[in-house]
């Protein structure tokens, strides 16, 4: 009997980032540790359907959209409490989500960098200021139709989606440099 070895190859942002990436981080943050170079933890993509509360085309659109450009299925999030400003009630669908992890997230982070921001209309980099007090990084897109996974038919009913890196790191600082090194285009600060 021969044993079936399965063979995988390391996506190239998860490859450069441990072979080339830490060690100059390292040295540009003069950090003593390579334990304390940021590192992308994961990423989660959400799509708030709060304005399609019960529209069922909506979610099913929004589900395949995750799916496609993703490779994971999303799980429904739903309201905690009631809020009648809102016309909201507890338990009800109000969005999608998935969490990246891994592999999966290498391949997406490159992706999205690399193909999807391009594609963007009128692009002129991405906001410096997205950074929240831990370092992590939120982007979001106002429609799903800059992902090349997905075809015309299914772009036709329009909705956002946020995407956040969660990076560990102690300041967004050295997590902005480390975006930086994946290549994500931020925008020129005028001065």
């Amino acid at each position: 009997m021969s044993a079936k070895t399965k063979t995988t190859t390391m996506p190239t942002l998860k490859t450069r980032y441990k072979d080339q990436i830490c060690e100059e981080l390292k040295k540009e943050l003069e950090l003593a540790n390579i334990n304390q170079v940021p590192k992308l933890d994961k990423i989660v993509i959400n799509v708030g359907l709060g304005r399609a509360q019960g529209d069922k085309k909506m979610i099913e659109v929004a589900t395949n959209t995750i799916r496609k450009i993703t490779g994971q299925q999303p799980i429904q999030t739903t309201a905690r409490q009631s809020i009648a400003g809102f016309k909201l009630r507890e338990g009800v669908k109000i969005g999608l989500k998935t969490t990246l992890r891994g592999d999966k997230m290498y391949e997406f982070a490159d992706r999205l960098i690399n193909i999807v921001l391009p594609r963007v209309r009128d692009f002129h980099g991405v906001s410096n200021k997205a950074f929240d007090k831990q370092g992590n990084y939120s982007l979001g897109f106002v429609d799903q139709s800059v992902f090349p996974e997905l075809s015309f038919e299914e772009t036709t009913t329009l909705h956002g989606l946020q995407v956040v890196f969660v990076i560990r790191s102690h300041k967004p600082e050295d997590s902005r440099a480390l975006l930086m090194k994946f290549g994500m285009p931020f925008e020129k600060e005028n001065k």
